[in-house]
This record gives structure tokens, C-alpha cells and sequence, in this order.
């Protein structure tokens, strides 16, 4: 594969992952995880995905953490998992319309195999995220207050970035102006 086809490739890859998380963070799926996933891919072309891959893989850290922080945190997190597991299969099997549906037949569960297999996919996602936050962060304070040092760390970096960037903005507009020295 040349090299402007493995760029190419790879930017699509980025591209889909991120969009794909943004869509996530609505329907079932792992959205933060997706993001941080095309935003590493594209990291390696643009500054700009550099720059927020930290803060959304911290902030998936976090999302992560607060999961499992309780035990009904932890079960309704499993349960959630397993739902849309459950809907994964029943698009599997695929069974006809039932009779109070409302609409055209069609309409039922649009997508087909597909669908089923990407929320299985889910499912089998979330099962292991849950697993790993647990084994991380449950019952650990000292973890969680690592990665909140964490946050805030990347968080006052981003602040002084933005400033640098608009500093060095309004430097340049000043020199276009006139208004600086050569």
C-alpha cells in the first residue's frame, strides 16, 4: 500500500471512529471510547485531534469510574449491557411483526442483521468496559482521585494553550494592523 493510500485509509478510519462515537453518545454504544479511538487515528495527521485526545480519553476514564462507583451503579450498568444485547439477538432472530405493531412491516426492526451485530458488538464492549472499570476503580478512592489530578492537570493545559493561541492571534492581528513593530 503507498503511503498517500495508507494516509488516506487511515483518515477515513479516524474520521468514521469519531463519528461514529459522537453518535454513540446517543444511542447505545461506547461514544467516549470511539471518539478517543478517532481521535488517535487522526492525532497522527492533525494538531488539533492531538489536543483532545487526553481530555476525552480521561473523560471516558472518568465516565468509566462513576459506572462503578456503587453497586446499583454497577448492576444497572451490566443490566444496560445485556439490554441491548438482548436487542442485538432479537434482531438476529429477526421475528415477524406483531399484531399491535402500528405502523407498515417494514418498519420493523429496520437495519436487519447488521443492526443485531453492531449491538451485540455493544454489548460485548460494555460487558468488558464494566469488567475493566471495576477491577480499576471500585472500592479504589485513590485511583479516581488520580485521574480527577489527571483531568484538572489537562484541563489547565488546554486553558493555557487557548490562551497562547489567542494571544499569538491577536499578536498577528496587531501586526497586520500596523500597530506592532516589524
Amino acid at each position: 500500500m503507498t503511503g498517500a493510500a495508507k494516509r488516506i485509509l487511515l483518515e477515513v478510519l479516524g474520521w468514521v471512529l469519531l463519528l461514529a462515537g459522537v453518535a454513540a453518545l446517543v444511542l447505545p454504544g461506547p461514544g467516549l471510547l470511539l471518539m478517543a479511538g478517532g481521535l488517535a487515528v487522526l492525532s497522527q495527521q492533525y494538531t488539533w485531534a492531538e489536543r483532545l485526545l487526553d481530555p476525552v480519553m480521561l473523560r471516558a476514564l472518568r465516565a468509566a469510574a462513576e459506572g462503578v462507583e456503587t453497586r446499583p451503579r454497577v448492576i444497572m450498568s451490566t443490566l444496560g449491557a445485556l439490554g441491548i444485547g438482548a436487542f442485538g439477538v432479537l434482531w438476529l432472530v429477526a421475528p415477524d411483526a406483531p399484531g399491535w405493531w402500528p405502523i407498515a412491516e417494514r418498519w420493523w426492526l429496520p437495519g436487519g442483521m447488521w443492526t443485531g451485530i453492531t449491538l451485540l458488538l455493544s454489548c460485548v464492549i460494555a460487558l468488558a468496559l464494566i469488567v475493566y472499570s471495576y477491577r480499576r476503580f471500585h472500592g479504589k478512592p485513590e485511583a479516581v482521585a488520580a485521574l480527577d489530578g489527571r483531568i484538572d492537570e489537562a484541563d489547565a493545559d488546554a486553558h493555557e494553550q487557548r490562551d497562547r493561541l489567542r494571544e499569538r492571534g491577536h499578536g498577528e492581528r496587531r501586526h497586520q494592523d500596523g500597530e506592532d513593530g516589524p
